[in-house]
């Protein structure tokens, strides 16, 4: 029986991951969670599942749950909570499905509580990379990926040398607005981004596809979780969404993975690696139907957060840093309907252009950087 703590539990991949343990209960129980605001679903959670362990947001929740469930269940809140859910004792593996750099103290101490890390907090290695990589591999911890793209590569590559990649070629559904002119994007509404054509996301990554700049971020991330240098990460379109990615090797051999777009078949195969379990509930793949696959070259004219992405990748330093948290904070102010689509990709730019670098930044570094540029973004 593997013990799992959950964070972002009420969350896209959250609620997915739940799905995957319930389906498999004889091999996975839930020991401990942890969420925002959504009290509601979490306690819906929390009876289903009766963790041991739970973190809410605020004090005033935890209370409530904790006079609604009583002393069988611990209740903590914020950052603090967060931490401890994530180094919870009795875990086996910590499921990082949280969302946003919040993610990356929890993930540390995850690691240097030796658990193993399912990762699907990408801004997690975008923010702190080197400082993550390191840690790891100080602990001796596996990294997982959770994202459809990085299990895609991380699966092709089992048994593979290191030494053969030729390059990662990632791919990329186009998003809300994939066929959409730039001139058609100015005045775009958020329920249109929101309407992504073949994935079941959150809000937030929902916009970072439409802009790409989740594809970005996955870029950024498989440099870290693959040890490759940005030459060797390419970006390709791929509406369909059922090749997840490749690898292209030195003979040229090129190796995909292939599946029906559904988060739950990374979730389950990052929790049951090197094993693979059973889905009898998902359809199978029926290539016969679909008929074909259309791919096409990423335009970095038309997608400039592919390029941001790019250019802070290869910065390095305090630079993905800045392009995570302004990128955040934009998204999060289009949502409130403050800025247009298409200046999200200015906010983001000029943060970029009046920043600093600071080269191999230590974790106190990051973290002020990252306050100081949400700050800045918050009004700009």
């Amino acid at each position: 029986m593997k013990k799992i703590s959950l964070l972002g539990s009420t969350g896209s991949i959250g609620t997915q991951t739940l799905d995957v343990i319930a389906a498999n209960n004889e091999s996975f129980t839930l020991v401990a969670l942890a969420c925002g605001t959504n009290i509601e679903l979490a306690r819906k959670q929390i009876a289903a599942f009766q963790p041991k362990l739970v973190s809410v947001a605020t004090p005033e929740d935890a209370k409530i749950l904790a006079g609604e469930f009583g002393p069988e269940i611990e209740f903590l809140h914020g950052g603090e909570g967060l931490v401890e859910v994530a180094r919870y004792s009795e875990a086996d593996t910590t499921v990082t499905a949280i969302t946003g750099s919040v993610g990356l103290l929890p993930t540390l101490a995850a690691i240097e509580a030796k658990k193993t890390i399912a990762i699907a907090n990408k801004e997690t290695l975008v923010t702190a990379g080197h400082i993550v990589v390191e840690a790891a591999k100080k602990n001796r911890v596996a990294l997982i990926p959770v994202d459809s793209e990085h299990s895609a590569i991380f699966q092709a590559l089992n048994g593979e040398s290191h030494r053969a990649i030729e390059r990662l070629i990632i791919t990329a559904s186009g998003g809300s607005f994939r066929d959409r002119s730039r001139d058609e994007l100015k005045h775009v509404t958020v329920e249109q981004a929101l309407s992504h054509p073949n994935w079941s996301m959150g809000a937030k990554i929902t916009i970072d596809s439409a802009t790409m700049m989740n594809k970005g971020l996955e870029v950024i991330e498989a440099k870290w979780l693959f040890g490759l240098d940005y030459d060797k990460i390419d970006v390709l379109i791929h509406k369909e969404s059922i090749i997840h990615s490749m690898v292209e090797f030195v003979d040229r051999s090129v190796i995909a993975q292939l599946g029906t777009p559904d988060m739950r078949v990374p979730i389950q195969y990052a929790l049951t690696y090197p094993e693979r379990f059973s889905r009898l509930d998902e359809e199978r793949l029926d290539l016969a139907a679909i008929g074909k696959l259309h791919f096409s070259e990423m335009d970095m004219s038309r997608y400039r957060c592919m390029k941001f992405a790019y250019d802070a990748g290869r910065a390095g330093g305090t630079m993905p840093t800045v392009l995570n948290a302004a990128n955040e904070v934009a998204v999060a102010r289009f949502l409130k309907g403050e800025l247009t689509f298409l200046e999200i990709e200015d906010v983001i730019e000029r943060a970029l252009q009046a920043h600093t670098i600071q080269s191999n930044p230590t974790l106190e570094q990051i973290q002020a950087v990252d306050q100081e540029i949400r700050q800045q973004v918050s009004v700009s």
